[in-house]
């Protein structure tokens, strides 16, 4: 018996030094030398602090809508719904987004939403969407700010993110920044 009590407690006092110091240590150092401390990508616009890598809520009709989430854009808390497709109350939430959207953007087929406007991201905090995703709100926003459609296109294309190095990831556009911009535009 003492032959394995003196070995597990030196690996007991060596996981903790590990994975409760060292670890974090490690993690925390590196997050320092990251843009801002750590402390997340902030925007400030019109006086007030926005973290353009937290997902924002955006419904009014004169914006670009954001992504839904399934934690109300808490970043306490965040978290997908958990539920599948061939879930009902999952299910009769997707249809309810979609009508909405319908309503909203009279002008477009059910077949035609992109389905980062009606599914939440597995954080619930997702601040990008897809350009599909930005292009097929055009009409509804060109219309209730009198713009061109042919300006919000362009706007679309000067706030495409490319993938990390080329490679790593779909084209996106983060909704906060496209927001701003259209406001900018608008002004």
């Amino acid at each position: 018996m003492k032959k394995h009590i003196l070995p597990a407690f030196k690996l007991t006092l060596f996981s903790i030094l590990l994975l409760a110091i060292i670890y974090p240590f490690v993690v925390w150092s590196m997050a320092r030398l990251a843009p801002n401390n750590g402390k997340g990508k902030v925007l400030t616009y019109n006086g007030v602090k926005h973290y353009t890598n937290i997902g924002q809520s955006f419904t009014d009709d004169k914006y670009f809508w954001s992504r839904p989430s399934a934690v109300d854009y808490n970043a306490a808390g965040s978290g997908g719904s958990n539920k599948g497709p061939s879930n009902d109350e999952y299910l009769a939430t997707v249809h309810t987004r979609i009508d909405n959207f319908l309503i909203h953007n009279p002008g477009v087929k059910k077949s035609d939403i992109p389905v980062d406007l009606i599914t939440a991201s597995g954080s619930g905090l997702d601040p990008n969407f897809s350009i599909q995703a930005a292009k097929v709100q055009v009409e509804r926003i060109a219309k209730i700010r009198n713009l061109e459609a042919n300006k919000l296109f362009h706007l679309i294309e000067q706030n495409i993110e490319k993938p990390l190095w080329g490679i790593f990831g779909p084209e996106k556009i983060n909704v906060l920044k496209l927001n701003i911009e259209l406001d900018k535009m608008s002004q």
